[in-house]
């Protein structure tokens, strides 16, 4: 059994699984997806980088085996990573024990490091929730349900929360907020796709950034994704980036840091945020500075 023990969380390998456990204080995403049972089979390898500061256990999956992973898309922060441990500076040498344990069981087994079939985690647990910005998204297994709060447009309020089962959804794409760009948990209808932006479509989440918590919708993403049919049968091929609806474009690119524009427009729309209630003195002072160091 190797077994290292950290604030940020506490991983265990007893030569069949990768036992991960989120520390108290992990970032809300690992919180919300608790405690991970990854088998060997699912393991493509294992790192530790070090650093001045002690450095990061680095577990990576086979493609295709995780269904966050696969909702993500690349798109999560180190933070939020559930397969990734920060790892004190007097904690390194049971990093690189852990790394060997883990190395000699894939080369027992022989375990192969290309792309699965089929998902080998069983993702969240339902019921599951999350997102922010203007509402929060729940599914059950059956039934998508968002809920909208105070800061959602009227488009969305009208005609209060709106619920769909899975049997309508034909795709699901999360996105986080980037850059001066907002993010979104959006749902493609299986009537086609909604041309309005996410702040006006009732099959979204528009998500703004500026709490930790949004990014709790890509559990969301990830528990639909995995009952979508076919989902299992149409994993990537090695390399390719997974398209989770259909129409899914590439991610946008964050605005140039020199936009003085830009971030100025950004900046008075978080003014007159902050004036109107919608933002909290806290969340207008950290959406601030994110604009003031992008300058």
């Amino acid at each position: 059994m190797a077994e290292i023990i950290q604030r940020d969380g506490t991983w265990t390998f007893d030569g069949d699984t990768v036992r991960i456990v989120p520390g108290g204080r992990a970032h809300p995403v690992r919180q919300e997806l608790g405690e991970t049972a990854v088998p060997l089979q699912a393991v493509a390898g294992i790192s530790f980088e070090p650093d001045r500061k002690g450095g990061r256990l680095r577990l990576r999956l086979r493609g295709g085996a995780c269904p966050v992973l696969r909702a993500a898309d690349g798109r999560l922060k180190d933070g939020a990573d559930p397969y990734a441990l920060t790892v004190e500076k007097d904690r390194t040498g049971v990093a690189e024990y852990f790394v060997d344990e883990v190395r000699n069981a894939l080369l027992i087994e022989q375990v192969p490091d290309g792309p699965v079939d089929r998902f080998l985690l069983p993702g969240p647990t339902l019921p599951v929730s999350g997102g922010g910005g203007d509402g929060t998204a729940s599914f059950d297994g059956e039934s998508v349900r968002l809920t909208w709060n105070w800061k959602a447009e009227e488009s969305k309020t009208a005609g209060g929360p709106t619920t769909f089962p899975l049997s309508r959804i034909a795709g699901v794409r999360w996105m986080p907020s980037i850059g001066l760009e907002n993010g979104y948990l959006r749902f493609e209808p299986v009537e086609g796709p909604v041309s309005a932006p996410p702040k006006y479509d009732t099959y979204a989440l528009d998500l703004w950034g500026i709490s930790k918590k949004e990014h709790t919708a890509v559990l969301v993403a990830a528990a639909v994704l995995m009952r979508l049919p076919g989902a299992r049968a149409a994993l990537d091929a090695p390399g390719a980036a997974p398209a989770l609806a259909k129409g899914a474009g590439p991610a946008p690119a964050a605005p140039p840091a020199g936009d003085h524009d830009t971030l100025l427009r950004r900046l008075r729309e978080l003014g007159e945020l902050h004036r109107a209630g919608v933002l909290t003195d806290e969340e207008f002072s950290t959406a601030k500075q994110a604009v003031l160091r992008s300058m």
